[in-house]
């Protein structure tokens, strides 16, 4: 019977190279990946896409990309669809600004607006008539864009603020304060800028940490307000909320309190409203209804008429965080990652530092074995023959193109690095995707 050999150069290299993705893996295949959700803000169902509910009675015609249904005073999410997909906002993100923005001023205090606090408004955006060398207070101001949604107001604002960088940083702070990780704020008017976006999760966190403001809510449920027109004239505005004045045909709301609407000819049609009926406030946000016109509204209204009637007995399918940060500080609902992430991700457990420090050990203990039975083989070869005469200069070196086993300790090669991972973000349809350009319409 012929004598098995002992190991050779190339199946030590092949045992190496099999040992360590073999212990560094073998966490993940046992696993699994993570759950989709376990990272989402406001609870798993939240992460899913499509109508997340527990009731019956549902409105048929939705055509909204996304909307979501909750109680404010509870922070309960009754229903949702697509709660946390990434969408252009339009001027509902002026909900943002205004929370962020609106506390640091007195009403009363006066600024005559200058040619540079008008230079920066994007061609095509809404405006209310703020003039330069005209003195407005700030409460004509925060009017101005609260009920006629006009860039002007909202860039004075922001250079009284600092300046617009200044405001949009402080905006994206604040949103990551109110777990609103779906926001990405570009300017602090809502228009279509590229890369910005928001989600129907959001946009309700947005609405609902306003609304504490007494300020902020006697804006928003503000129907007209005369407005500067230079010297001692005025003119009437009217807010462009339909659900709050009945304009353009429709019934207004009963007991409706506001609170921002939105449109842009990329974005469509966005609305955030919220309303109070036998002592319970409903927030409903409705973005980007495949129909134009008054579908945001009656979408609204509809998904509101549900809430105070069949969605009474739903049970949550999510919460709305509390305001708290997310550098270690947890909110009172939800839980929210460390990482600045995405609110769905899916990423592989991935290798453990005991796993990887196993398969390192493994790997070097196998090295150490074929070597010492290599070793043992030439050793009994020397001692059987004499060496030939003359060896060619290259028989210690591997053929071309081979490489030479690592050492077992070499972190480049046995084990795999380590950290600075990122989350994959999901991935944004064309549709999603905000572009430039754009008219604000109502």
């Amino acid at each position: 019977m012929r004598e098995c050999s002992p190991l050779s150069r190339r199946a030590l290299l092949g045992l190496a190279a099999a040992a360590v993705p073999l212990t560094a893996t073998a966490p993940a295949s046992a696993a699994g990946a993570r759950s989709a959700g376990t990272n989402v803000v406001g609870g798993e169902r939240l992460g899913r896409a499509g109508v997340q509910v527990r009731a019956a009675g549902l409105p048929r015609k939705l055509t909204a990309a996304a909307w979501l249904v909750a109680d404010r005073d509870t922070g309960e999410v009754l229903a949702s669809f697509n709660a946390h997909r990434r969408l252009a906002p339009a001027s509902t993100l002026k909900m943002l600004f205004a929370d962020t923005v609106l506390p640091k001023f007195d009403p009363r205090q006066r600024h005559r607006v200058t040619a540079a606090d008008l230079a920066d408004i994007p061609s095509g955006s809404s405006l209310v008539g703020v003039q330069a060398g005209t003195t407005y207070t700030v409460e004509q101001l925060w009017q101005g864009v609260f009920l006629r949604s006009g860039n002007d107001a909202v860039h004075v604002l922001a250079h009284l603020n600092g300046g617009v960088a200044r405001t949009v940083a402080e905006m994206q702070a604040r949103a990551e304060y109110l777990h609103a990780l779906d926001t990405h704020v570009v300017s602090p008017d809502g228009f279509d800028h590229k890369g910005q976006i928001s989600s129907a999760y959001d946009l309700t966190l947005f609405a609902r940490a306003g609304l504490e403001n007494p300020d902020f809510r006697r804006h928003c449920g503000t129907r007209t307000a005369d407005f500067p027109a230079g010297g001692k004239k005025t003119f009437q505005i009217q807010n462009t909320d339909r659900l709050l004045t009945g304009a353009f045909g429709l019934t207004p709301y009963p007991g409706l309190l506001g609170v921002k609407n939105g449109y842009t000819s990329h974005a469509g049609n966005t609305f955030t409203g919220a309303a109070t009926r036998g002592g319970r406030t409903l927030l409903v946000t409705v973005m980007h209804p495949t129909e134009g016109s008054n579908a945001v509204y009656e979408q609204t209204a509809a998904l509101l008429d549900w809430g105070f009637g069949p969605g009474r007995a739903a049970q949550p399918v999510g919460l709305l965080a509390a305001p708290g940060g997310t550098d270690g500080s947890s909110p009172t609902v939800s839980p929210v990652p460390v990482r600045k992430q995405a609110h769905a991700d899916v990423t592989p457990a991935g290798p453990s530092a005991l796993r990887l420090t196993e398969g390192a050990a493994g790997t070097a203990a196998l090295l150490g074995a074929g070597a010492w039975a290599l070793l043992r083989r030439r050793r009994a070869s020397t001692a059987g023959a004499p060496a030939p005469a003359s060896a060619p200069a290259s028989a210690e070196a591997p053929p071309s193109g081979r490489r030479r086993a690592p050492a077992p300790d070499t972190p480049a090669e046995t084990v795999p690095r380590q950290g600075g991972r990122r989350r994959a973000r999901p991935a944004e349809t064309p549709a999603e995707a905000p572009q430039q350009g754009g008219r604000h319409r109502r």
